[in-house]
């Protein structure tokens, strides 16, 4: 569309510190996308185990669920192909933890530094001594 701008996720160093009401809103964008992306992973998951181990759905989702999680595999696998994508969704889940860890601190890291960069006088509204 013409004319529409899209709005930034995070202030420039040079504007001020958002509000705390956008602050939450972006917030929990972040919490909602970090859950889509948790989502996303423990449905591979599901969907490995059941196609690879044979396992149910429930047994699936509990084997994905603790890998996941960090927890380990719960049930036996005795196929090597299950063996093989369990080694793989393992590696996989700890790269999701980082990215999920990143996306929920992003936020909060930023809002820190901003505040750290931030002028006294932004603070309190007078205007900056020459």
């Amino acid at each position: 569309m013409r004319g529409t701008r899209k709005e930034p996720m995070f202030e420039h160093k040079k504007q001020k510190l958002a509000t705390r009401q956008a602050f939450l809103r972006r917030m929990l964008l972040c919490v909602a996308v970090a859950a889509g992306v948790i989502a996303a992973a423990l449905g591979i998951g599901i969907i490995g185990y059941h196609w690879t181990a044979g396992l149910t759905w429930i047994d699936s989702l509990l084997n994905a669920s603790m890998i996941l999680g960090g927890m380990g595999p719960v049930n036996p696998l005795t196929s090597d192909g299950a063996k093989l994508f369990a080694s793989f969704y393992a590696l996989f889940s700890g790269l999701v933890f980082i990215v999920v860890t990143g996306i929920l601190l992003g936020p909060v890291v930023h809002r820190i530094m901003h505040r750290f960069h931030i002028d006294q006088s932004d603070l309190d509204g007078r205007k900056p001594r020459a």
